[in-house]
């Protein structure tokens, strides 16, 4: 009796190991030689996959569908090659003077300060609203459903309802971009404080602290860093946006000089000094928010 007990004592975790190597085999994807493959099959990959080809086939039969109407395309070609180089090796300026574009490009440059200081001061206090370790969960909701809906109109558009109501010109231009920056801004400051740490929120209120103290000594200290992270991103953003905008919404600025240098003059010279010069820019201010955000670090 005590012999056929220690055997079957035995056999079960023989049984269980062999169930368990029968189950992990069953998960193992083998190639024809045997060996494991690495990169596992889902179907979330093979939807990409398909959905890969169906673009691809929907590419290819476009390019043979088309109406080209006897369009040259070794002429097309180097017509298109003849104006990067013209654009990128051959830039001047013949219509406007240095002093004058560098004034242009101070007014871009004013139009996405001015739009992403206002649109960071009403973020911030709306943030306080709809983050979920300060606000109640019902005007959290509402607040980012709200936003979410601002945020998922483009700049451009915003712009142009503005304009309807204040005129196309710079008035529009600000208007547009402060209320979308707003919208991106208060979703990204809200995340900001709901990654902080709960304990230090309840430690305050735990001793008495009132809701302004804690805005001021727990959210502001931990949350600085990524606050300014953000805003000067959005300020990139919105310097890109003001340059499109003194085209598309008549608000002045270096974008203007663009468009007009590239549709209405067809001057290729001007236009690729121009390209450089806002290239330059951006990488400028690209330059300064890097030690900006160290600092505040």
């Amino acid at each position: 009796m005590i012999n056929e007990t220690v055997a079957m004592a035995e056999r079960v975790p023989l049984r269980e190991k062999s169930h368990s190597e029968v189950d992990v085999e069953r998960f193992i994807s083998r190639s024809r030689k045997g060996k494991i493959k690495i990169g596992a099959k889902s179907k979330s990959q093979l939807a990409v996959k398909l959905l890969v080809l169906v673009l691809l086939g929907i590419t290819i039969f476009a390019f043979f569908t088309f109406d080209y109407q006897g369009i040259d395309f070794a002429k097309a070609v180097s017509d298109t090659l003849h104006n990067i180089k013209t654009v990128f090796l051959e830039p001047e300026l013949t219509r406007d003077t240095v002093g004058g574009v560098l004034y242009q490009l101070l007014v871009t440059f004013c139009l996405g300060t001015l739009s992403t200081i206002i649109g960071a001061v009403l973020a911030f206090f709306c943030s306080l609203l709809c983050a979920r370790n300060l606000a109640h969960p019902v005007c959290v909701n509402i607040i980012k459903s709200v936003v979410a809906v601002a945020r998922a109109v483009p700049t451009v558009l915003w712009v142009l309802i503005f304009a309807v109501s204040a005129g196309l010109g710079s008035v529009a231009a600000v208007a547009g971009l402060t209320f979308h920056s707003f919208a991106y801004l208060t979703k990204a400051y809200a995340e900001s404080i709901e990654e902080m740490d709960p304990g230090i929120i309840e430690a305050l209120k735990a001793n008495g602290a009132r809701y302004w103290q804690i805005v001021c000594q727990a959210i502001l200290p931990s949350t600085i860093t990524s606050m300014v992270a953000w805003t000067f991103m959005r300020f990139e953003i919105n310097f890109a946006n003001a340059v499109a905008m003194g085209a598309a919404a008549g608000a002045g600025g270096i974008g203007f000089n663009l468009f007009m240098a590239g549709n209405f003059y067809f001057d290729l010279h001007e236009m690729g000094l121009l390209t450089y010069i806002v290239v330059i820019a951006v990488v400028i201010l690209e330059m300064i928010s890097t030690k900006i955000k160290a600092k505040v670090k």
